[in-house]
């Protein structure tokens, strides 16, 4: 018999089904999804078959969004999570992840944790500047971990961000439930040990439901999908004022007479820290084969 549910977890080549009832089913996939490059992912509404209880995946439902890394789909919005504490992140790690997102329409909003160690203003300014949501939260006090849940309630949304910053311990505040397992962060290397082995969708009471996902690194942004460079100025929300009113209808916006937005750089109106990565972003998109994203 058929049946239709949610991918909520994904370990190891099995997926774990979540079905309307509240049964939990161990699936494997169809060999068709590897010979079509067709990956399950957390998040996925899938179709599958029982059999003496253990399911096959037969078809996965259209996606409304999709990613790589972090591996999910159908998101309303995505929460990256960041420091200004003991892990201290890399701004082009958030510009990376936000930029993936922009170009699949997907909302984000940044949680700045740890601000019981550092009040971060930097990296707020920055981000609330270039106009996205931000949340300042502290997992050690509870400070800022109900307006988090606030903005996030009755919504699917991913929890990412590099290893350390607190996600695991985020989601333990704003539901004891979870009891996802945290570490503590390595004090000579400055970054956390990776907890979350997988990805896992939790769902709550109340609708909320919250994908965890294991951290990464810098040199784990390598892996993260290709935006193509025509298309990467409008993944970047900030610079959206100014498209459009350079000299040249095809602008890089990195060293062009009369640009727009290298005029609202100057000015102050664009952080710097996100036009250089836009530009680094660039520079790697310029490399991209169409044949590779086929």
């Amino acid at each position: 018999m058929k049946q239709n549910g949610k991918i909520v977890k994904a370990l190891s080549g099995f997926y774990y089904v979540l079905l309307p009832d509240g049964q939990r089913i161990e699936c494997r996939a169809r060999g068709v999804f590897r010979k079509e490059r067709i990956t399950p992912l957390v998040g996925d509404e899938v179709t599958i078959s029982v059999e003496r209880g253990k399911g096959m995946v037969e078809q996965i439902l259209p996606r409304r969004n999709s990613f790589v890394r972090p591996a999910v789909s159908n998101l309303d919005a995505l929460v990256i999570l960041a420091s200004e504490a003991n892990p201290v992140t890399d701004p082009f790690l958030i510009d990376r992840v936000t930029a993936i997102a922009g170009d699949r329409n997907v909302p984000v909003l940044l949680c700045v944790n740890k601000v019981d160690l550092n009040d971060a203003d930097t990296l707020i300014g920055i981000y609330r500047r270039a106009g996205f949501p931000v949340y300042p939260t502290s997992a050690e006090t509870g400070d800022g971990i109900d307006a988090l849940y606030d903005a996030i309630r009755g919504k699917t949304v991913a929890f990412t961000g590099n290893s350390g910053v607190g996600k695991s311990s985020i989601l333990n505040r704003m539901e004891p439930d979870f009891s996802v397992k945290t570490a503590e962060v390595s004090e000579k290397l400055g970054r956390g040990r990776h907890t979350t082995r997988h990805v896992e969708l939790y769902c709550l009471p109340d609708g909320t439901c919250v994908i965890d996902t294991p951290g990464f690194s810098s040199f784990d942004t390598e892996q993260m999908e290709l935006i193509l460079k025509e298309n990467l100025q409008y993944a970047f929300p900030d610079f959206a004022p100014y498209l459009g009113a350079c000299r040249y209808h095809d602008c890089a916006h990195i060293r062009e007479p009369d640009c727009a937005v290298l005029a609202a750089l100057k000015d102050g109106k664009i952080e710097p820290t996100r036009h250089a990565s836009y530009v680094r972003l660039y520079v790697s998109a310029k490399e991209i084969k169409l044949w590779e994203l086929k």
